[in-house]
């Protein structure tokens, strides 16, 4: 029989004490936000793993609700930028900006643009141009922008919760894939139920003030998002990963359905993702490890907008969730 030693009971402690609070911080969204646990869910595992979401729905569905109600939450400082088709860059991320101080020298001063937040809500991001789009890359990634040849950091944590509308195409910019990559999950925002939207109807247009907990402090937050790194994971829930993600990327010849369908497939960032994806939800389902279920459940949201149809594909009318729900199936 295998015993614990001293750390792993200290590793065991951490892990369920973090599961315990998270699932408290999604109660809590819950009651604000009816009929979308599935999309807190998601909310909160990109989070947990430190990374960014593309949220995809129609409007009308508490997308802008969900990041304040998250902020809230989680004890996030959470700014909101509506992107536009004139929106620049130092919007953004700011400028400098000279300034005249009576009997000293002209000095040039930074002024910090909304991007210097926890927690930001980029809304309707595919609505700015390219080159404003690229104003996030590097601090999506690096966690830092660099103005007039100075870097300046950005707050940690640093979240990224960008909205898409898949409707109105038109004026709008699609996502470059290198910006798309940096997205740890796609999270697609879909129509509330009948039993929830009745809920909606009495919470909403009654006279009683809705008001949301903080769950958590930032420190706290922290702490758990390092837990997350420190939760094991099984070497057949390893091996899935890799499987998946391979089986993925057409010309590898792993699955012919893939070499038909599939013009270009996900690079090792999706695996990365899918890593800590598993792990996050582990730990917000109170398991302390992840499983083949985990691979599964995280695969559309990870590797959805890290993939592109063939031509053959959408001739025949294929589209990426079946795709790789085909894929994903054949791990269990």
């Amino acid at each position: 029989m295998t015993t614990l030693t001293e750390t792993d009971e200290h590793i065991v402690a951490r892990i369920e004490a973090a599961a315990e609070r998270m699932q408290k911080a999604h109660k809590a969204a819950a009651s604000v936000i009816f009929g979308q646990d599935e999309v807190i869910a998601r909310a909160l595992i990109t989070i947990l793993s430190g990374g960014h979401a593309l949220l995809i729905g129609v409007p009308g569905l508490a997308k802008t609700l969900l990041v304040e109600t998250l902020g809230t939450v989680l004890g996030l400082d959470a700014k909101r930028i509506q992107f536009t088709p004139d929106l620049m860059p130092s919007d953004i991320i700011g400028a400098e900006v000279l300034e005249d101080n009576p009997g000293q020298r002209r000095t040039f001063r930074f002024i910090k643009g909304p991007i210097f937040t926890q927690l930001l809500m980029a809304d309707e991001i595919n609505r700015a141009s390219p080159k404003t789009q690229s104003a996030l890359l590097q601090a999506m990634q690096e966690h830092h922008v660099t103005v007039a040849g100075q870097r300046h950091d950005v707050p940690h944590p640093f979240h990224v919760l960008a909205t898409q509308n898949p409707l109105e195409q038109e004026g709008t910019y699609p996502l470059p894939e290198a910006q798309l990559d940096r997205f740890l999950l796609q999270i697609d925002v879909t129509y509330p139920d009948i039993n929830a939207e009745r809920r909606m109807l009495y919470a909403t247009t009654g006279t009683a003030a809705r008001n949301v907990e903080t769950v958590l402090s930032v420190n706290e937050l922290i702490s758990i998002q390092r837990v997350v790194r420190h939760i094991p994971v099984p070497d057949k829930v390893v091996e899935a990963i890799l499987r998946l993600v391979r089986s993925a990327r057409p010309g590898t010849g792993a699955n012919a359905d893939t070499d038909r369908y599939v013009a270009w497939g996900p690079g090792p960032r999706a695996s990365q993702a899918l890593m800590l994806a598993v792990r996050a939800r582990a730990l917000l389902e109170g398991r302390l490890a992840p499983s083949i279920d985990d691979v599964v459940a995280m695969a559309d949201p990870v590797l959805k907008h890290r993939m592109a149809l063939s031509f053959a594909a959408r001739a025949e009318g294929q589209d990426l969730s079946g795709v790789i729900e085909r894929l994903a199936t054949a791990l269990e």
